[in-house]
């Protein structure tokens, strides 16, 4: 699915520094954090859903979940902070937007509001003609009354 993206050896040396050491679940060894890292930026970058994350960089359950966890302790705002203080950048401007705006399912695809006029013209031109007159009452009544 396109391009691999990941980091150089040069960053994933300050990168992987600001990660937490990752332990086994009971008698599984621990897993290195590049692959999951980079499946993070992956994730970012292309915008796509995690079942959608290639399997090179793991299975995408896992990346979520140690993706989750990183959220929840707080590690990609300390890896801001403090990559911030490395290059000597002030922090306190800086902001990331992760605001999702949610439509309903109906607002989603092609406007139908000038098709359902248009079928219904149809079937009253297809339809035979009906009895009754297409009059208006005042118009039927007889001058006499």
């Amino acid at each position: 699915m396109g391009e691999r993206i990941g980091v150089t050896d040069e960053e994933w040396e300050v990168i992987g520094a600001l990660l937490p050491p990752e332990h086994g679940r009971g008698c599984r060894p621990a897993q290195d954090n590049r692959p999951y890292f980079e499946g993070m930026m992956w994730i970012a970058r292309t915008g796509a859903q995690w079942r959608h994350l290639p399997d090179e960089y793991g299975k995408w359950n896992s990346v979520f979940r140690r993706y989750r966890r990183w959220v929840t302790t707080g590690v990609f705002d300390a890896m801001l902070e403090t990559l911030g203080e490395l290059a000597g950048r002030d922090t306190s401007a800086d902001m990331i937007d992760s605001t999702v705006v949610r439509a309903h399912h109906c607002a989603v695809g092609i406007k139908r509001g000038l098709s359902k006029p248009r079928r219904l013209a149809d079937r009253e031109a297809a339809s035979p003609p009906s009895s009754t007159p297409d009059a208006t009452p005042e118009a039927s009544r007889s001058a006499s009354c």
